[in-house]
């Protein structure tokens, strides 16, 4: 399958930002030191003072009666993560299909949610708390961290997709030069092979299933039991991070 790119203008690329109303940040932690761990996940605007950072960290650890040594790596993360948002920023990037497929597959405690549904890259007024919420309505689902998850979990994909369209700007640009640069060449010798951008992207990996599909797949959702969860998190337990 093409890469959501594949079949938009290359001419006419937009600067980068995620097809949603607020351009937020979409933040994973996962951090563990001297035996306890600490997981989550939340959206930050990137406009937000770096300052903001620190503080967020230190009241999280003293919240959760954590160690001080988690402050220090919990406000590194978030740092690294924003300081990579930022570093697209202004930069020219293709959205290419009106729509592209997003994927739900998660656990939230003990409700399980598949999905499937299509998002349209070209508006920039897409609201995934909105969506979230309406859709935990529509699917009666009354655990309040399965909204916030759902969310985020739209967030880190077209934030995947949106870096591929960067990623794409550069490689036409790139193999534009290089067309360019081999009119110098043709005589001579060359000792190694061209570098082949194709490979360095994978056109797959924003895209899970063919239209037809989507449209008759139905959202799922299950509810575990205390047992079932208790052996999923084992098992998370035992893989390697």
């Amino acid at each position: 399958m093409k890469p959501p790119w594949a079949s938009g203008s290359l001419k006419n690329p937009v600067k980068f930002r995620l097809p949603t109303a607020e351009n937020l940040v979409p933040i994973r932690l996962d951090i563990e030191i001297d035996g306890k761990r600490f997981k989550d996940a939340f959206t930050w605007n990137a406009s937000d003072p770096d300052s903001e950072v620190v503080v967020f960290a230190r009241r999280t650890v003293k919240d959760l009666k954590f160690p001080t040594a988690f402050v220090t790596q919990i406000a590194q993360s978030i740092q690294s993560q924003l300081t990579e948002f930022r570093s697209y920023e202004g930069q020219d990037m293709h959205t290419g299909e009106k729509v592209v497929p997003i994927k739900l597959d998660l656990r939230v405690n003990h409700t399980v949610i598949k999905d499937q549904f299509f998002w349209d890259m070209n508006n920039f007024e897409g609201d995934p708390e909105e969506f979230a919420r309406t859709f935990c309505e529509d699917m009666k689902i009354e655990d309040p961290e399965v909204g916030p998850a759902i969310a985020i979990a739209i967030r880190e994909q077209l934030y995947e997709i949106a870096k591929q369209g960067v990623a794409s700007v550069r490689e036409s640009r790139t193999n534009k030069k290089g067309r360019r640069g081999m009119e110098h060449l043709s005589t001579s010798k060359v000792g190694s092979p061209a570098l082949d951008l194709g490979k360095l992207f994978d056109p797959d990996a924003s895209v899970q299933r063919g239209k037809s599909e989507c449209d008759a797949f139905e959202p799922i959702v299950s509810h575990l039991s205390n047992e079932e969860v208790d052996a999923l998190e084992a098992r998370e337990e035992r893989l390697p991070r």
